[in-house]
């Protein structure tokens, strides 16, 4: 079996090309290595398990050039809040053109592709926690809007390749996920509240700190793709992928704080603009389909998590 990942560079999508490695795959990356690293594979790559094309997921004869593969993991985008709020004409470029990409190959090779959607298509949601059937509110004007549309227009076209009959479609709506290899200026809670309780330094917390998340392992979630990729009756429809335990931020900070035993202070800034206050997915679909529950606890997670960091062994 040979699989391509774009964005197979990066955080999540380094993680995925391990397991599907370690399953036997032949493995494929594309990535432009705008936040991606070449050092997230490394051990892929020393052994010939993987192989990375710097690319730009977008170009039409980057991706027709992985010629036969049986799975496409599309997962490049910019995820990272403060890359894609500075680089939002790439970003909604990206969501729908590299998506457009992934799935013309799936098509003419007859792949399955799972396109790695976002809870981000919720945006400020009505219903709590979110099911798949939940619109999402979002504002396609707002300071968020170029990920947030991007990825619901990336589902839209999944959707109609599927519909068409022209592509296998799985649709990963993806939670907040964290572990090793997250980029520490990446703006994301965890990366951020774990670099600074590493080094001591004060976490600053948006707002009053009553916005809440769910945080799901990255090897949790990795379980997840694969386990949606290979479900013979998964169809088109959108899958929520991650852990429902939903936890305040402020409460996120001083766990970081007493797992790393850190002398780090508490600080409270100003809210985010566009900031949802409620994210905590319903996995009933998961469960139902996939027979999907995270494994890994939030307490033991974030221990890996700042282990990478500070080179311990744990």
């Amino acid at each position: 079996m040979r699989a391509l990942v774009t964005g197979g560079a990066g955080f999540i999508g380094s993680h995925l090309c391990d397991g599907l490695a370690a399953a036997g795959y032949e493995v494929v990356c594309i990535d432009d290595l705008s936040s991606g690293c070449p050092e997230n594979l490394a051990a892929l790559l020393a052994d010939g398990r993987a192989e990375l094309r710097v690319a730009d997921a977008r170009d039409p004869v980057a991706v027709a050039a992985a010629g036969r593969v049986d799975r496409v993991f599309h997962l490049a985008a910019p995820a990272s809040p403060p890359r894609y709020l500075g680089r939002p004409v790439d970003t909604i470029s990206t969501c729908f053109e590299a998506t457009l990409r992934a799935l013309e190959l799936a098509d003419k090779t007859g792949a399955r592709v799972v396109v790695a959607s976002s809870s981000e298509v919720y945006g400020e949601p009505d219903e709590h926690p979110q099911r798949e059937e939940t619109l999402g509110r979002v504002d396609p004007v707002g300071p968020r809007a170029c990920y947030q549309e991007g990825k619901r227009a990336a589902e839209a076209l999944a959707t109609s390749f599927a519909g068409a009959g022209r592509a296998d479609v799985r649709i990963a709506r993806i939670f907040n996920t964290y572990g090793p290899r997250m980029r520490e200026d990446d703006g994301r809670v965890i990366s951020s509240f774990a670099a600074r309780a590493v080094r001591g330094e004060p976490l600053e917390v948006a707002g009053d700190g009553r916005q809440t998340r769910s945080f799901c392992y990255v090897t949790d979630m990795v379980r997840g793709l694969l386990a949606l990729a290979d479900a013979p009756n998964a169809g088109a429809g959108p899958v929520n992928l991650g852990n429902p335990e939903e936890v305040e931020i402020l409460a996120l900070a001083n766990r970081v704080i007493a797992v790393a035993d850190s002398s780090s202070e508490i600080v409270f800034g100003a809210p985010a603009p566009g900031d949802p206050t409620r994210r905590k997915p319903d996995t009933s679909r998961a469960r139902r389909l996939l027979g999907f529950a995270p494994e890994i606890d939030l307490e033991t997670g974030l221990a890996h998590t700042l282990a990478a960091l500070t080179g311990r062994v744990l």
